[in-house]
């Protein structure tokens, strides 16, 4: 890829002008030659002229908050600019198209505009192609710039507001600040399928019918299936599904796979989902954005679900000729050996009773240096369990036995904090700040370094669950336990959090438990599990740790679906039901790929 193209963005939530020396002015050479090629706007923040600019990069380099972008980026793109926000401005390059039949991914890092993409197609926001400066975008130069091509009848239709759409958004957990009243009434009310007694079954939901939408009465995984619920009961001509399984169990994530499959066989349905396993399962084609958070992003054109995954797992687009990211690689290793190694925990025969539900423990051990995967469905006590052995509450009968320091990361994050990112960790984490070894491993590799002087009110859910993961796992402890750490973060972010709790785990001689529900991030940062089954809601059981191969295969017989190895990248990959794969393996026993 030729840098033919020169793009200036000024990222504005990072910008604090009052508290530099204007170093993006005072530097520019073009500006001490006496032109004007940055200069300080109305609002405080600095005006980089684009076409003055020759790329020099010194005030990236200066510049004390990282606020500044030059990037270089193809001639062509020009032709496909779609939206701009405003003079130095977030970029958007293509769409994803939508069609009928056909289940669409969009797969990408955060911050990179998918989901002003989804706005723009669902008509909530006209593009102005580039045309920033007028004050109203028209429909008619959208209808002449893509006029001839797919998208072309698809805005016609939202111009003459003939094409209804629904949008689930990602954020499930800000419902009950918008939503009020009993789940049943807001799931009537937006009824036009009449189908509400089928979506609910399906989605088996009606044992909360009853209860609230109102902060602390429902679960993040209940918010999740009732947000879904709501877009499926509308009769609308196209879903859009903006990261589907946060929060839900793999049972729940295959479930609403399948219902959102069915869906798009009638309907045009399009998905932003990060957990791959899903992705593979649920969508035919997918559409991989890339791009630079906050400044720009484009949307490639559309490829086979495989395909896609692998080329976005390499981190390069062969035939565009571009680089968008690092490898991420899966390797089919054997399970490191535990013997000899230091008993950190044993627990013998746990269990805790409450009023409508109970757990029992089977007897286990934590070694040092360990890191266990915990896996099972939503309210079967897997959190109840890491509680236990972080001493938040009591067994009912059985022992722990340790004399260690615990450092826990619970599921759900309340940003209850009134200070900046900064703050948060002198605080409570300073350690995240006098380590060499921390400041390298976990804060650069979490990149938080453009988060300190954010509010932590005011952070999205993926900047928040990477300041909370970052701030558990600094603290001065022996075992961590970390209770859903990829909710809300993408694919890239996954993998980075995954190899960042090895490497830290390894080289500090500790040990971590893990809870989580995406198969990949088990797979590459498990070395053995915890299985957890029962009858969600009312009993479950906890067994192991056994080795990740043992593990995995007792789980995914539970869940009835079978992994194979993508023979490219080694990737987990789900059999589609009744394959040939699915059959052979579920004959042999063997659930989850050989090692």
């Amino acid at each position: 890829m030729f840098a033919d193209m020169r793009i200036a963005i000024v990222l504005k939530d990072r910008c604090t002008s009052k508290r530099c020396a204007q170093e993006c002015i005072k530097f520019c050479p073009r500006v001490r030659a006496g032109d004007e090629t940055v200069v300080m706007g109305e609002d405080g923040k600095p005006i980089i002229s684009e076409e003055l600019c020759v790329g020099c990069g010194i005030c990236i380099n200066k510049c004390p908050f990282d606020a500044i972008k030059i990037i270089g980026l193809a001639e062509e793109l020009k032709e496909n600019l779609i939206h701009q926000f405003g003079k130095n401005g977030f970029r958007l390059y293509r769409l994803p198209i939508p069609k009928k039949g056909n289940c669409v991914g969009i797969l990408g890092q955060n911050g990179i505009g998918k989901t002003t993409a989804i706005k723009i197609l669902a008509g909530q926001l006209i593009p102005n192609l580039g045309q920033y400066q007028k004050k109203k975008p028209s429909w008619d130069l959208v209808l002449d710039y893509y006029a001839g091509t797919e998208l072309y009848e698809h805005f016609k239709t939202l111009s003459e507001k003939t094409l209804s759409c629904v949008l689930k958004p990602q954020y499930v957990d800000q419902l009950p600040k918008i939503v009020k009243g009993k789940i049943r009434d807001v799931l009537n009310s937006a009824d036009t399928t009449h189908n509400f007694d089928t979506v609910v079954n399906k989605l088996g939901i009606a044992h909360i019918l009853d209860k609230e939408i109102e902060k602390g009465t429902i679960s993040g995984g209940e918010l999740q299936l009732v947000s879904i619920a709501a877009a499926l009961i509308k009769d609308v001509d196209l879903y859009f599904f903006d990261e589907p399984t946060s929060y839900l169990d793999i049972y729940q994530r295959l479930k609403v796979a399948h219902i959102i499959r069915d869906l798009s066989n009638e309907k045009k349905v399009i998905v932003v989902e990060h957990d791959l396993a899903v992705l593979d399962f649920l969508c035919e084609n997918v559409h991989i954005m890339y791009g630079t958070e906050g400044a720009y992003g484009v949307v490639t054109f559309p490829r086979g679900v495989r395909h896609s995954i692998n080329t976005y797992l390499s981190g390069y687009l062969k035939e565009e000729n571009i680089r968008f990211g690092t490898r991420i690689e899966f390797f089919a290793s054997p399970p490191k050996p535990q013997q000899g190694l230091r008993i950190f925990v044993s627990y013998n025969n746990l269990s805790k009773e409450f009023e409508d539900f109970s757990l029992t423990v089977e007897e286990g051990i934590i070694h040092q240096g360990e890191l266990i995967g915990i896996v099972g469905p939503n309210a079967i006590g897997k959190t109840t369990f890491v509680k236990m052995l972080a001493g938040v509450i009591q067994p009912t009968r059985g022992t722990i036995e340790y004399d260690l320091q615990i450092s826990y990361k619970p599921q759900y994050i309340t940003p209850d904090f009134d200070g900046t990112v900064r703050e948060y960790f002198e605080q409570f984490a300073p350690q995240i700040f006098t380590s060499t070894f921390l400041q390298t491993e976990v804060h650069d590799a979490l990149h938080l370094k453009y988060l300190q002087d954010r509010e932590l009110a005011t952070l999205s859910g993926g900047e928040l669950q990477r300041v909370a993961i970052a701030a558990s796992i600094v603290k001065g402890a022996d075992i961590y336990l970390i209770d859903e750490p990829s909710a809300y973060l993408d694919s890239q972010q996954r993998m980075i959090v995954s190899r960042m709790l090895r490497r830290v785990i390894e080289k500090s001689a500790k040990s971590a438990m893990i809870v989580d529900h995406d198969v990949y991030f088990i797979d590459m940062v498990s070395d053995s599990l915890i299985v957890f089954d029962g009858i969600p809601g009312k009993q479950g059981r906890a067994q192991g740790p056994f080795s990740l191969h043992e593990g995995m295969n007792r789980f995914l017989k539970n869940v009835d679906i079978t992994f194979r190895r993508d023979e490219e990248t080694k990737r987990p990959r789900v059999n589609k039901p009744e394959s040939y794969m699915d059959r052979q393996q579920k004959q042999t026993g063997e659930y989850y790929y050989k090692l």
